[in-house]
């Protein structure tokens, strides 16, 4: 049996208002030392081949999931998992699908809407959430 948490020094955490936390990444970066996933949630244009369970939602570059239905079920389900298990959230760069899904995660967790996108550039990264479009997606986000 593995230890679910990830280790205090690995890069990227943060830490929901609920206590539950993540690791938010770029697949473009080496991936960081240390433990591996339990599970993940990947937004890319294309699935990654991993070793670990996770689930794809497709999401262009700079844009938006292309389907809501599917980011709604798969972000549910990582905010269920990362209470027991070490999750990451990842897309290309690590900023902008990644920052908009933290977001909203920190939405579901009960961060006000207007309140998301600055609770994550603070916990997360300061650039995270880069287009205007990911901006209004998660203020409106339910």
């Amino acid at each position: 049996m593995t230890d679910p948490t990830w280790p205090p020094d690995t890069p990227r955490l943060i830490t929901l208002p609920s206590g539950r936390t993540l690791r938010g990444r770029g697949l473009r970066d080496p991936m960081p030392a240390g433990p591996l996933p339990e599970f993940g949630l990947y937004l890319y244009g294309r699935p990654p081949t991993l070793d670990w369970p996770n689930t794809w939602v497709r999401w262009p570059d700079f844009w938006l999931p292309s389907d809501r239905v599917a980011f709604r079920r798969a972000i549910r389900e990582v905010l269920q998992r990362c209470g027991a298990q070490r999750v990451e959230v990842a897309c290309g760069g690590g900023m902008g699908r990644t920052g908009t899904t933290l977001a909203c995660l920190a939405v579901l967790d009960g961060v006000p809407n207007d309140d998301a996108v600055a609770f994550v550039r603070e916990h997360y990264h300061p650039h995270a959430v880069e287009m205007p479009w990911q901006r209004r997606f998660v203020r409106r986000f339910r």
